[in-house]
């Protein structure tokens, strides 16, 4: 199956136009466009936003009609579609199903000859839905006559490039069968694999690609055998399989760093002891030691070169969905190194949480 990249994603939310907000207002992305009932969706309000090759439409229900009620309900606000480009999505469609994915929505299209966009959607992981998107023209809007576009495309010179990849965590027993869903369904290639023990806990992980590698999911599982920690509690929380976090490339992680938390977004801390140890484990990173302490940046090298990435703290009422920012200098892997770091940090995060709620 030729899956090219991601097209888009979208959130379900209690509120469409807050949740954009946010994001807007934290992270810089553009209002690029609107759905509701007066374009046509008589169940939901849409609002689209774009930052350089990212798309997010943020989606809530009017009555319970659309099926964000259902998710928002059961989940909260997250991560429910991940579109993926193709060149015919009727094709890409017709394939999956074929090879055992659910069908969730047949295929649709938008839009006069010449400029017209076709949709059709397929099972993923736990209620995530998978949207098979082709496009006649590069430059066709979004969803032709349900969104209105009142915007241009995110500015070229945004703080976020591209989606890097997406952290989905499954219950216990359920990691095997989603990477053999991916692989026979999607033709997703097994590109990683770990075992990560924090303590008393742990975790395993696999990373799917895309053949064009331009699709990426990290999923983990936890191990049941030991004390529970984050992963068990994400399932919990968040009733099931999920995105647990979306990841954001920048071509500069420092300036990014700086310029959100001016916004307002609050990442993860980490000990000084970490910044004390990283000149010897990993050499020059490219960016100063102290610019990477003072603002919590995570450093990693594998074969390839130089990795960078921090997370935000979750604003999530469950704690569950947050962010990330990467910023890839010629590393292909994911930090396997800083997952232990991350894992504290999470870890001290409801720690503290908890403490503000006696």
């Amino acid at each position: 199956m030729d899956i090219l990249s991601i097209d888009h994603i979208e959130l379900f939310a209690e509120d469409a136009e807050r949740t954009a907000a946010g994001l807007r207002d934290s992270y810089g992305f553009t209002v690029a466009g609107r759905g509701g009932p007066q374009t046509g969706l008589p169940d939901c309000r849409s609002v689209l936003l774009r930052q350089r090759d990212i798309t997010v439409l943020v989606t809530s229900a009017i009555g319970g009609g659309h099926r964000a009620a259902e998710y928002v309900g059961r989940h909260g606000e997250g991560v429910a579609v991940i579109g993926l480009a193709v060149p015919d999505a009727r094709e890409a469609f017709a394939r999956a199903v074929e090879r055992g994915a659910a069908p969730v929505a047949p295929p649709t299209e938008f839009g006069p000859e010449g400029a017209r966009v076709t949709f059709a959607s397929v099972a993923g992981f736990g209620d995530v839905e998978h949207r098979f998107t082709s496009r006649e023209s590069p430059g066709a809007p979004f969803a032709p006559g349900t969104i209105v576009e009142t915007g241009a495309a995110g500015s070229p010179d945004g703080l976020l490039r591209v989606i890097d990849h997406f952290a989905v965590c499954v219950p216990a027993g359920e990691l095997g069968p989603t990477i053999r869903h991916y692989q026979d369904v999607f033709g997703f290639e097994q590109t990683f694999e770990e075992r990560i023990i924090v303590g008393s806990q742990a975790m395993d992980s696999k990373v799917v690609q895309s053949v064009s590698r331009q699709v990426t999911l990290t999923v983990i599982e936890p191990d049941t055998t030991r004390a529970p920690g984050q992963i068990d509690a994400f399932v919990r929380a968040h009733d099931g399989a999920g995105v647990q976090h979306v990841a954001f490339l920048t071509d500069d992680i420092a300036s990014a760093v700086r310029t959100c938390s001016e916004r307002g977004v609050r990442f993860l801390t980490t000990p000084g002891a970490y910044y004390d140890n990283l000149p010897g484990r990993l050499g020059d990173v490219e960016v100063p030691v102290d610019d990477l302490r003072e603002l919590n940046i995570l450093a990693d090298r594998d074969h390839s070169g130089v990795l960078l990435q921090i997370f935000t703290e979750s604003r999530h009422p469950r704690g569950t969905l947050f962010y990330e920012l990467i910023d890839r200098r010629g590393a292909r892997t994911f930090g396997s190194n800083n997952i232990k770091a991350l894992y504290e940090a999470v870890s001290r995060q409801s720690a503290a949480n908890e403490a503000g709620r006696i």
